[in-house]
């Protein structure tokens, strides 16, 4: 379920939301003022394209199922 934010209309406050895709943002209050009228944010989000100078992955992937 992705997590969604959202700036009430009442009180400006910026909060997040675990939704459904493609669900509305009806039923969602402000978490601040209980306002029921809230916008969803258009989020942004970073990736990392890594550099010469930074360690290689071990090989088989992140992690590969071994308890640290």
């Amino acid at each position: 379920m992705p997590l969604y934010e959202y700036r009430c209309r009442d009180c400006s406050h910026e909060f997040e939301a675990l939704r459904a895709l493609g669900d509305s943002a009806e039923g969602i209050a402000c978490p601040q003022c209980r306002h029921e009228e809230v916008d969803k944010l258009h989020s942004t989000f970073a990736a990392s394209t890594g550099s010469k100078d930074a360690a290689p992955a071990p090989a088989g992937g992140c992690c590969m199922g071994t308890a640290a």
